[in-house]
């Protein structure tokens, strides 16, 4: 992921739970989220669940600097959390990471 020529990191991530821990992992995000929009740099940080497709989830993130959006992903919370994360979602984490690039109409 890079940052854009604003500056700015925008990050969607999607994740579909495991059968039978829809609940939880809904839970494990619910409480993730908070904490997520009290780090520096943290612009927006929204989750969601896609309607029709219960399970499968998105995070809507952006921050300031690629630098931030890092010491996010690194930081000891982050850190224990991703062994937690991994029994409760199909696939890896880097499989649902995907970087936004604005553009807007030149004239």
């Amino acid at each position: 992921m890079t940052a854009t020529p604003n500056g700015y990191v925008t990050v969607i991530w999607e994740a579909r739970a495991k059968a039978g821990r829809e609940a939880d992992l809904k839970n494990f995000i619910t409480a993730a989220v908070t904490p997520s929009r009290n780090d520096p740099g943290n612009i927006d940080y929204e989750a969601h669940e896609v309607d029709g497709e219960p399970g499968t989830f998105i995070i809507y993130e952006r921050w300031e600097r690629r630098e931030q959006l890092d010491a996010h992903l690194s930081a000891p919370r982050m850190q224990e959390l991703v062994p937690q994360m991994l029994e409760l979602i199909d696939g890896s984490i880097e499989d649902g990471i995907r970087l936004l690039r604005p553009f807007r109409p030149t004239h």
